[in-house]
């Protein structure tokens, strides 16, 4: 049996949120361009991998604003 089986497959965002085997994710953006490069999480919640992304694009509009 292979380990990087995806369980799920979720939208959120303007990402592609995909779960594996081990419960740690692969979030990848929708479309280009990339304000968020592709990144994979350690084990953690559906709702934990959310908040990561919001985190990371209001980091992302914040060196927006500093530019």
């Amino acid at each position: 049996m292979r380990s990087d089986i995806a369980l799920k497959t979720i939208r959120y965002n303007g990402f592609v949120l995909v779960e594996q085997a081990n419960h740690s994710w692969q979030v990848r953006p929708e479309r280009s361009p990339m304000t968020v490069l592709p990144f994979r999480t350690p084990t953690c919640s559906l709702e934990d991998v959310k908040a990561l992304i919001d985190w990371k694009l209001s980091q992302e509009e914040q060196l927006i604003g500093v530019a």
